[in-house]
């Protein structure tokens, strides 16, 4: 191939002149796309897949960068959502700290395969280092515990549940899965989580070859938490059955609520029935940074694996999330040698190759994210941070729960607050279609977007709380707003 400029970033002075060039300018446009305070002022859907569509993605001869760049500062920014901005609360969708935007370029511009050592050198380091401080924040023995970074909570949940599987397996029925399949009673086993619990449960379970019926949802209390009367019922009839239970999966911050299971009175539970204890803690987890609330959390500590995710409450760039155990020699199950790719004698000479805990084989160097935000903010800035979403919730909550407009739900332990508008004394509209009509308001005609939900069989609206730049002065505007849309 004739040797091409503006293909890669190079040592040539000419590559190092167009990658500036074009990073420059990229910066620069989606800086100036930055020109009001909406969360989305964009098109509705018809009228924006129309916009964007085309009818040949791949003209036989291509356009320089500015050409493309022109189109998408036209066609694409204006048409972005904007979690950045204090009028966007509707998932538990972040915005992203500047220094893990600026590590999102180093990440993209090196392209590091994080399976293998000589893929990855001082990135596979830097995940072993971001690991070990992580298991020893959460409460682990950093010299016992290990830990992975995977592609987000779905898959974090997916490897501490298959690890679950293959310990009860090993432990309890003296059975290899890796070497022979599931055993043949296999229908047996149980796992219990919320019925508030995310929907990685099920999906998960049937991806174990389990299936969704191996899936035991628990009655929740008022605080949406799982019950756990019903759940030691529920255990000691399985056990009566002649199933088989073998992991509890607790939620540490619902996805609607934040709600918090009982982690301390779960690990009794577990210790009794000689059970696993995950925690899906992809929206709790970030917890732990703040020193005023981090005793909400304390409970991770004794759970046998813990779903992190830093592109929730962490306010990292998707995707970013760490699946940690507590005994690191579970991870054995996910290990299988290559001779390609993870050769036994170069570990042996120190040779680390993270292939051997992950499910995936290809990954992104994510580590650097944490390590950067981490090393930049401290200790201080993040309680300051995290602490100031959960105050935000709670000040939110005592506003709503005085207010004779709204039905407000559960008292937040995070930063997630439900209530639902009541209807005008004279309105023809009954209550749940006032809450959707006024979703769809504010999200195309007033630029803000906030979440829709089904609470005790009632459509409802939702603020997850993840932008600390929100005052409280800005929640007593959005109420006002919401109320005047009746």
């Amino acid at each position: 191939m004739k040797q091409a400029s503006k293909l890669f970033l190079t040592p040539d002075a000419a590559d190092k002149a167009s990658y500036i060039e074009m990073m420059t300018a990229t910066a620069q446009a989606v800086a100036a796309a930055m020109d009001h305070p909406h969360a989305y002022a964009g098109m509705e859907p018809y009228t924006l897949r129309d916009a964007v569509h085309t009818d040949e993605m791949l003209p036989e001869k291509g356009s320089d960068f500015a050409a493309i760049l022109e189109e998408v500062k036209a066609r694409i920014l204006p048409n972005l959502l904007r979690p950045m901005s204090t009028n966007y609360m509707a998932h538990l969708h972040s915005p992203a700290l500047l220094e893990s935007i600026a590590s999102e370029l180093i990440i993209a511009t090196f392209n590091q395969s994080m399976d293998s050592w000589d893929q990855s050198p001082v990135a596979t380091e830097i995940e072993v280092e971001v690991i070990r401080n992580l298991c020893k924040m959460y409460g682990y023995d950093e010299e016992l515990a290990d830990g992975v970074f995977t592609s987000g909570g779905s898959q974090s949940n997916l490897s501490g549940l298959l690890l679950a599987r293959d310990w009860f397996c090993n432990t309890a029925l003296k059975w290899d899965v890796k070497k022979s399949g599931l055993p043949e009673n296999f229908r047996k086993f149980r796992m219990y989580s919320s019925e508030i619990a995310h929907f990685s449960m099920e999906k998960s379970a049937h991806l174990m070859g389990l299936g969704y019926e191996s899936v035991v949802k628990v009655p929740v209390n008022d605080a949406m938490q799982m019950d756990l009367a019903a759940l030691k019922a529920l255990i000691a009839e399985d056990v009566k059955n002649g199933n088989l239970p073998f992991c509890i999966a607790a939620t540490v911050g619902t996805t609607d609520f934040g709600s918090i299971d009982d982690m301390k009175e779960l690990r009794k539970l577990c210790d009794e029935y000689g059970m696993w204890l995950h925690a899906d803690a992809a929206y709790g987890s970030g917890v732990v940074m703040s020193k005023k609330y981090a005793h909400r959390v304390a409970g991770l500590a004794d759970c046998d694996s813990i779903t992190v995710d830093f592109h929730k409450m962490f306010l990292l760039p998707i995707s970013c999330s760490a699946s940690l155990v507590k005994d690191k020699r579970n991870f054995d199950a996910l290990t299988i040698h290559a001779d390609y790719l993870n050769r036994e004698e170069d570990e042996e000479d120190g040779y680390i190759n993270l292939v051997n805990k992950s499910m995936q084989t290809t990954r992104r160097f994510d580590a650097l994210k944490v390590w950067m935000s981490f090393k930049m903010r401290g200790a201080e800035g993040w309680s300051e941070i995290i602490t100031r979403c959960i105050d935000n919730a709670a000040y939110f909550y005592d506003r709503l729960a005085v207010n004779k407009d709204v039905e407000v739900f559960v008292k937040p332990e995070i930063s997630s607050v439900v209530f639902r508008v009541l209807p005008l004394p004279d309105s023809k509209e009954d209550a749940d279609t006032v809450n959707k009509r006024i979703r769809r308001e504010l999200l195309h005609n007033r630029g803000v977007v906030i979440g829709q939900t089904v609470c005790k069989g009632h459509v409802s609206l939702k603020f997850t709380l993840l932008n600390p730049l929100l005052t409280h002065e800005k929640l007593d505007e959005l109420l006002s707003l919401i109320l005047s849309l009746r």
